[in-house]
């Protein structure tokens, strides 16, 4: 595959560190582009990988782009590579917000090959979540190839775009909520007298630790709290505390929130 990247942000610089790492290609089958040189050169200098600051060298150069630039950007990207893009590359957009709708719209290429993106955050540690959606005309041997990319900086799930503000809520957003989870735990272990270093690690282990178990057993999450829980013990007495404070609750509402607002921002789009 020859890949092309237009953006140098963290999110580009994430998905080719993936790439390159895991293998599914060579650095001198990698092109991108930016605005600022010393992006550009940055990623160069770290995975040597092509670069360019044109964006139609790109499109040239690669069977599939990635469009990682900033939602209100992209209207003028795309108007620069549509006649070049046609109907024979795959383009990814990475840009959030962006319907599968208003890309083709801007395109103004009926046949054009989209792949709409969202991958989260903790895509730069390799620990990614991304959700992909997609029109029929996509063929299944292009989907894979996309999907393997997206797997090389975590796990990847299909969805149809309807479900795309429920992704939001709980794995675009949520790495927010659970990065301060962690820090109100640190903050009550350094009030009980660890370390703020000690802390935060602690927190952030168990947190790692408690996903993995999730992930690994295939156990209910509900399951494997009760078995920490004993009778008369420490676990079911802060369970009982974050239950009188309404902690479910406040995530189920704050997710709620979430998706709410990503409908309002697509429709205000």
């Amino acid at each position: 595959m020859k890949l092309g990247f237009i953006g140098a942000g963290n999110m580009a610089g994430a998905i080719i560190g993936g790439i390159v790492n895991s293998g599914l290609c060579q650095p001198k089958d990698i092109i991108a582009s930016a605005l600022r040189n010393h992006r550009l050169l940055a990623l160069k200098e770290q995975y040597s990988i092509l670069t360019t600051q044109d964006n139609e060298e790109v499109i040239k150069k690669s069977d599939i782009v990635f469009l990682c630039v900033k939602p209100q950007v992209i209207d003028t990207v795309i108007s620069q590579i549509k006649n070049t893009a046609a109907n024979d590359k795959i383009i990814v957009s990475v840009a959030a917000g962006k319907t599968l709708e208003q890309l083709y719209s801007i395109f103004e290429v009926p046949e054009a090959k989209i792949i709409r993106a969202m991958p989260n955050t903790p895509s730069a540690v390799g620990c990614g979540m991304t959700a992909i959606c997609h029109r029929p005309n996509i063929q299944p041997h292009d989907l894979d190839n996309v999907r393997k990319i997206f797997e090389s900086i975590g796990k990847v799930a299909v969805l149809p775009e309807e479900l795309f503000h429920a992704f939001i809520g709980i794995a675009g957003s949520s790495p927010a909520y659970v990065f301060m989870f962690i820090e109100a735990m640190a903050d009550a272990g350094v009030s009980h007298g660890l370390s703020r270093s000690d802390a935060l690690i602690f927190a952030s282990q168990a947190v790692l630790g408690a996903a993995q178990m999730v992930i690994n057993a295939g156990i209910h999450p509900a399951v494997l709290k009760d078995n920490v829980a004993s009778p008369n013990g420490t676990t079911i007495e802060a369970i009982c505390e974050l239950e009188a404070r309404g902690f479910r609750n406040a995530v189920i509402s704050a997710v709620d929130a979430c998706v709410q607002k990503s409908k309002k921002m697509s429709k205000d789009e």
